[in-house]
């Protein structure tokens, strides 16, 4: 990957998670720099993907018809033995290092929802694969809005 700073290209290239501090920090900086001073900053953590055997265009899908255990969380997400769905962990890490002294607010929504691995789009209706980047099931998605509401509450709350 070859990252550009100020638009010129970062050489010798910097390994892609050096790569994403560097963008997460500056995207950071900038937002807080443009943003009004009453604004409130939230920054949502990835939707977890389920795909199994495969990404979905390599054959992978998402066959999973209930809510996974809390150990099929743990194995399916593991960075250890590079799970799933360890991309949005990793991502996740940086993002919380980046954040950690700014103004904005971070909305977890990754954790309860690598859970929900039946709540995908299913193959029905002719499809060839799960569609694993999108919620279809009710529930979920209304979490995540009714987290979002409480913490724009809970902010107007202290100030």
């Amino acid at each position: 990957m070859l990252f550009f700073e100020k638009g010129i290209p970062v050489i010798p290239p910097v390994p892609p998670h050096v790569g994403l501090d560097m963008v997460l920090s500056h995207m950071i900086s900038f937002v807080e720099k443009k943003a009004r001073p009453t604004a409130i900053l939230i920054f949502r953590t990835q939707s977890p993907r389920h795909f199994e055997g495969g990404d979905w265009d390599q054959g992978g899908s998402c066959p999973r018809l209930q809510p996974l255990a809390p150990q099929e969380v743990k194995e399916l997400f593991s960075l250890k033995s590079n799970g799933t769905n360890m991309e949005a962990r990793l991502v996740n890490q940086h993002l919380y290092k980046a954040l950690k002294g700014s103004v904005f607010r971070i909305l977890d929504i990754t954790q309860m929802s690598e859970y929900r691995a039946d709540a995908h789009p299913s193959a029905a209706g002719g499809k060839k694969h799960n569609d694993c980047m999108h919620w279809c099931l009710p529930g979920l998605t209304d979490t995540w809005n009714d987290l979002f509401i409480t913490q724009l509450n809970n902010f107007n709350v202290r100030n």
